[in-house]
């Protein structure tokens, strides 16, 4: 922006003080049109980000979580035998509602359509590609495959980011267990080498599924048994994983959704890494 040029002296004539007015007026119509054209700029580029929305809580950085006691990706022993689907390669895929060992059992449940957009929340939100997620959740009635399921492998899987930062699940819509908000468990590797281990994520976090969404799902009480009794029981502000977490980073990680039980789900975040 340009600098204002000093009053005159009052030892300067009359005509040079009008003169000199006039150039502070040019001045400060050349900065407003350049602030302008910033602003536009920077409009323009935002909406030219792939996955992002137009506030800035988007683009939060997301809270470390706990894995929880069901992750199956070598971190813990699961009794089912399998312990680290990530070393399995038919976990790397999309569609993620079928068991892949042993069984070819579908997870019954509202339709779910899956997508997280991975962006740098320490730089200017660019998307951040070929990152991998790991995705995994509860069934409709609370259980875990491979764990509280030990004969079921579903509703777990593996992909890479495209050069929009971006990863897409077709799941379905998770139940509600006691003692915990309705949620999906995610990690962030760096590579599929890296994520081999389960040990090297760049970021182990929760989505929480919003409520009204929640409430309507779970009216089905046939299909998500006694999820609509476990909710009734808990909130987002009481979840003990989620309570702590800032009223910002929590609209950040509370899924974005739209569609119907009839019709299924799409649901959406973007994910923010500070790292």
């Amino acid at each position: 922006m340009s600098s204002s040029p000093p009053d005159p002296p009052r030892m300067h004539g009359q005509a040079l003080a009008e003169d000199l007015a006039r150039l502070r007026l040019l001045d400060r119509r050349c900065a407003l049109g350049l602030v302008a054209l910033a602003g536009g700029a920077m409009v323009l580029g935002a909406r030219s980000k792939a996955g992002l929305a137009a506030t800035q809580g988007r683009c939060t950085a997301f809270a470390t979580e706990t894995d929880g006691p069901f992750p199956a990706d070598g971190t813990n022993r699961a009794p089912g035998g399998t312990s680290n689907v990530l070393t399995i390669d038919a976990f790397r895929r999309s569609d993620i509602r079928s068991s892949v060992i042993g069984s070819e059992t579908i997870a019954p449940g509202v339709p779910v359509e899956l997508t997280l957009t991975l962006v740098d929340a320490n730089g200017d939100c660019s998307p951040l590609a070929g990152r991998v997620v790991y995705v995994w959740h509860n069934d409709a009635t609370g259980g875990y495959s491979l764990y509280d399921l030990p004969d079921e492998s579903y509703l777990r899987g593996v992909q890479v980011a495209d050069e929009a930062g971006q990863v897409r699940f077709t799941t379905i819509f998770p139940g509600c267990y006691g003692g915990r908000y309705p949620h999906i468990h995610f990690q962030v590797f760096s590579s599929l080498e890296e994520a081999s281990s389960g040990r090297q994520a760049l970021l182990t976090s929760q989505l929480a599924l919003p409520a009204p969404e929640c409430g309507t799902v779970y009216a089905d009480a046939q299909t998500y048994g006694r999820s609509m009794a476990n909710l009734e029981r808990t909130s987002l502000a009481r979840d003990f994983i989620f309570r702590d977490n800032p009223a910002d980073q929590m609209e950040a990680m509370t899924l974005s959704m739209r569609g119907s039980p009839a019709a299924g789900y799409s649901a959406s975040a973007t994910v923010g890494l500070a790292t």
